[in-house]
């Protein structure tokens, strides 16, 4: 009997670790621009050009996503990691057009919400190494929310994300300086 009764709960344990990892399970956006992934960021996009944010396309986007994060990073800066972008609140659309205009609250292309950034301005600001080739990375977050505009911090809005990202992607650049 004792046999029998551990057998059948272990079953229901094995089962509901099964389940489990099934709802665990993240979904991958595929994220692409004009550069592959890995691939040299062009100069356009950088301090050595027009310093406009790159268009980004985002694929797999789930049908219950209510918002899109981007946040751009550099994880090779001298004294650590260096923001260059975090945008939030933007539509769960596929296409991020090229050149978001710089400001808090942006109205155009579409409604959303800017941090400062490392450089301690509202928006993007490319890739400008000091020395050497840098990694850029454009992560991008689907959310089942939209979060409250009054977020002021990268600190912050990671914390008010938790629990509420339903896909992720990333894409990577490199750049140095000539």
């Amino acid at each position: 009997m004792r046999v029998v009764m551990l057998a059948a709960l272990l079953s229901v344990v094995l089962v509901g670790c099964a389940q489990k990892e099934v709802v665990d399970v993240e979904k991958k956006m595929e994220v692409k621009s004009v550069f592959e992934n890995m691939g040299e960021i062009p100069k356009k996009y950088t301090c050595d050009g027009s310093d406009v944010s790159p268009p980004l396309r985002i694929e797999n986007i789930p049908e219950n996503a209510k918002s899109l994060v981007i946040i751009c990073e550099d994880p090779d800066a001298p004294l650590g990691v260096f923001t260059h972008w975090i945008l939030f609140n933007a539509p769960p659309e596929n296409e991020i057009p090229e050149g978001i205009p710089h400001g808090r609250v942006i109205e155009e292309p579409f409604h959303a919400v800017q941090l400062r950034n490392d450089f301690g301005k509202y928006g993007y600001n490319g890739p400008c190494p000091p020395s050497g080739k840098h990694r850029y990375f454009f992560k991008v977050y689907a959310l089942d929310v939209k979060l409250d505009e009054s977020i002021e911090t990268k600190k912050e809005l990671l914390d008010k994300m938790k629990n509420h990202v339903i896909a992720e992607g990333v894409l990577v650049g490199v750049y140095g300086r000539d």
